[in-house]
């Protein structure tokens, strides 16, 4: 039985989701999100996504986590608030001892639908038919996290895991 915690990393949003492992399928213990306030100094709000994160791990204890790679952004701002926030979760899973892993959107995308360019809402689908949820969950950093738990999962199975930080 493996414990998948799933991190879509975020400023503002931090997508999360716990994903256990049965027999031959998995199933979700909770997902959510990490939201903090934009009226909130930056060190504020990075303290309140890493304190979340750790009160997340010390509850669920997770096996592994899968975090979901930084990718390419337009806006220069935004890329260095998620690098900020990616950078204290993956310090938190260290100093937690939870070995991690990462995955491209292009790979998280390629494990749910079979085609590394889909679209988001193909993504969306296939979450909800996997863990077989009645609808999508919200917001989309949420569904994110699940993906990247989910590719993680199948990763596992299919030629061991993605690539360990």
């Amino acid at each position: 039985m493996l414990k998948i915690l799933g991190i879509d990393p975020g400023t503002a949003i931090t997508g999360y989701a716990v994903l256990n492992e049965t027999k031959r399928e998995i199933v979700p213990m909770t997902f959510g999100c990490i939201e903090t306030s934009k009226n909130r100094s930056v060190a504020d709000r990075l303290e309140e996504i890493g304190g979340d994160l750790e009160a997340l791990i010390a509850k669920f204890q997770p096996d592994e986590v899968a975090i979901e790679e930084l990718f390419f952004f337009k806006n220069v701002k935004t890329v260095i608030g998620v690098a900020q926030a990616r950078g204290v979760l993956v310090y938190v899973c260290k100093k937690m001892k939870v070995p991690i892993f990462e995955y491209t959107p292009l790979q998280v995308k390629q494990a749910l639908t079979g085609y590394g360019r889909a679209e988001k809402k193909q993504v969306q689908e296939m979450v909800k038919n996997i863990l077989e949820l009645k609808t999508i969950p919200k917001p989309d950093d949420v569904t994110d996290a699940l993906a990247v738990a989910i590719c993680h999962w199948q990763s596992r199975k299919m030629m061991g895991a993605g690539k360990n930080l």
